[in-house]
This record gives structure tokens, C-alpha cells and sequence, in this order.
């Protein structure tokens, strides 16, 4: 595994930039089929010719459309529990405990919320536009973008004595106190809704989720709105796709460059080996001359490199291959550079 050119580290920065790339890019690729399908998603007027253009139609089913109406109840709506004349069609009810937690990394108190409760409640309504002409919203909760307007937001601050003091930074929490917010779609606020339109046999238009499974908007947001923050959103997909596959190529290349450092270094020591053969096989083979410059490992070969910083010339080039820490068998200081020895 030692002349593998990927390390594990490496291999697995590989994987988990690629795998965030697909991942990303996945996403982004749904965010774009969603802009470019609002970009082609008809704009109907919400008017009395509505439901004869629905009659009209094979199967009376428009696959993806926009309409924009104001929202109506189609019975009693809902009630305000905090402001007094307040009524909408969606109702949302949080309960968050906000309190202080002791960081023992950071050495500081960080802020920590929890919900406590929620209810999300809703009714049927309609969205009516001109000439009386409505469309019924089914499934509400079920579609993208639907923010909800604060009606009421009230913060309860906690209150405690002395031996509460000390049992908080005993237990390392502060509570901080309950915040308590209340959400609405008001009665007469103007929604538009993007999805699968189509004409009951009352002749009652209906909005619903589409059933090929595109996104279903409902927001208060208009039509180029949305667009813009879904084109926004897909370029932020993008970019996170196209940095983790730069991160991914930095990484082969990175591989790459110590890869052919490796293979330089294989090639020098080569060019040094055959250098220190065809000087071993051009010297006189007397044997006092091997006996008094024997290497002192193999003792059978002539000695025929030095070892830089240290200078010591103490063993053959095969020898000095075979040791398992580059270091003087000498003085152990460490190999910076071998060169040949040459003997006249």
C-alpha cells in the first residue's frame, strides 16, 4: 500500500467531496426543474372564464398553474386567542423555553431553545378573485412557502431567588424564560398558489398538490418573488455542488503531484544505483583493497557513498538501500543526501 498513489485520508476527502458534490448537485438539479417549471406555468386571471377554460380542457386538469386570489373562508374561520378581531384560515401556536447552557469547550454560555408545544390548525378557504370567481385550496399545510404572519409574540421572563442561582450553575442551565408566538393567514390576505387545478362536477375549482409530484406553492409572496428565491436557491445548490467536486479535484491533483515526486525519486535512486555498479565493476578487486574498505554492514562489498550532512563514507550503496531509518549507522544523525564515491 506504501506506493498506492491515494493515502486513506485522502481517499476519504475523495469520497466525501464527491459524495457532497452528488448530493448537491441532486438538489440543485430539483431546485432547476422547479424554476424552469414556474418559468412555464401558465398565469390564469382568477375570473368567471376560469371554470370554462377548466370545462374545456380534456380531462378538466391543468397540470401546473399560478393563481392569485384573496383568501375567504368557506365556513367559520379561525379566532385570535391573543388579539381580539384577528381571524384567519391557518393558525400556528409555538411554545419555546429559551434558556443559558454552560459550554465547557467554549468556556462561556451559549444560547439553547426548546419547543415545548405547538398546534398548527387550519379550515377550509377559498381563493376568490374577480367576478366572485373562487378556487378551493386543498391540503394547505402540505405546500411550500407558506409564511405565516405574526399576529402576537410575548416573551415570559423566568424569575428565581438565590438558591435557584446556585443550582443553575450547579446544573450548568439558565432558563432564560418562554417564548410564546402566534401565526396566522389572515382572512383577506392575497395568496398565490402554484399546482394541479381542476373542476369538480359541481363545476367547484379546486387547487391541489400536483399528482407528478412537483412542488406545491401557497405563499403571500407574488409570482416573481418566488421565482427569484427559487432561482436563488438553486444557485446556492450549485455552487455548494461545484465546490465540493473543486475540493474533489484538488485532492486527485494533490495525490497526483506527490504521486510523480514519488516516481522522480524512484528514478534517482536508480540513476544512483547503476552509477555505483558501473563504479564498482571499473575498480581493482584485490582482496586487501575490499578487506580495508568493506562496507561495515555486508562486509563483502566495497564502500561507495557518503552520507551528507555527517560526511561519514561507511557502506555500499545496496546496503544503505536496505536500511530501515534513513540514519548514519555511524553517528545516527539523519541522511540528507547521498552521493557517490568515487576512488582513484
Amino acid at each position: 500500500m506504501e506506493d498506492f498513489p491515494i493515502r486513506t485520508v485522502e481517499m476519504v476527502c475523495l469520497g466525501t467531496s464527491m459524495a457532497l458534490s452528488g448530493l448537491f448537485f441532486y438538489i440543485y438539479r430539483k431546485k432547476r426543474k422547479t424554476v424552469d417549471k414556474l418559468n412555464e406555468a401558465p398565469r390564469l386571471p382568477l375570473d368567471g372564464k376560469l371554470a370554462d377554460i377548466l370545462n374545456s380542457t380534456p380531462g378538466k386538469c391543468l397540470q401546473y398553474v399560478v393563481i392569485e386570489g384573496a383568501v375567504q373562508p368557506i365556513g367559520e374561520p379561525l379566532r385570535s386567542q391573543f388579539q381580539e378581531g384577528t381571524v384567519g384560515v391557518v393558525q400556528k401556536l409555538v411554545l419555546k423555553e429559551h434558556k443559558l447552557v454552560w459550554n465547557s469547550l467554549a468556556r462561556a454560555w451559549t444560547d439553547s431553545e426548546r419547543v415545548l408545544h405547538e398546534r398548527v390548525s387550519s379550515v377550509p378557504f377559498n381563493l376568490v378573485g374577480a367576478d366572485r370567481a373562487a378556487v378551493r385550496v386543498l391540503c394547505p399545510l402540505e405546500a411550500s412557502g407558506l409564511d405565516l404572519e405574526i399576529v402576537h409574540e410575548k416573551f415570559h421572563q423566568a424569575s428565581y431567588g438565590f438558591t435557584d442561582i446556585i443550582g443553575q450553575y450547579l446544573s450548568g442551565e439558565k432558563p432564560k424564560g418562554q417564548l410564546e408566538t402566534e401565526e396566522m393567514v389572515k382572512v383577506g390576505a392575497t395568496l398565490t398558489g402554484v399546482g394541479e387545478l381542476i373542476l369538480d362536477a359541481d363545476r367547484t375549482l379546486k387547487l391541489r398538490p400536483p399528482t407528478d409530484g412537483s412542488t406545491f406553492f401557497l405563499t403571500p409572496a407574488g409570482y416573481e418573488a418566488m421565482c427569484l428565491e427559487q432561482e436563488g436557491q438553486a444557485t446556492v445548490w450549485q455552487v455548494l455542488a461545484s465546490l465540493c467536486a473543486l475540493a474533489g479535484v484538488a485532492v486527485l491533483l494533490w495525490a497526483a503531484r506527490r504521486y510523480y515526486r514519488h516516481l522522480q525519486a524512484g528514478r534517482e535512486q536508480d540513476r544512483l544505483r547503476r552509477e555505483f555498479k558501473r563504479m564498482v565493476a571499473g575498480e581493482d578487486d584485490e582482496d586487501e583493497v575490499v578487506t580495508a574498505n568493506a562496507c561495515i554492514i555486508c562486509m563483502s562489498e566495497p564502500r561507495g557513498c557518503v552520507f551528507l550532512d555527517c560526511g561519514h563514507v561507511c557502506c555500499c550503496f545496496s546496503c544503505f538501500q536496505a536500511l530501515p531509518n534513513p540514519n548514519c549507522p555511524v553517528c545516527r544523525q539523519p541522511i540528507r543526501r547521498v552521493v557517490p564515491l568515487y576512488q582513484a
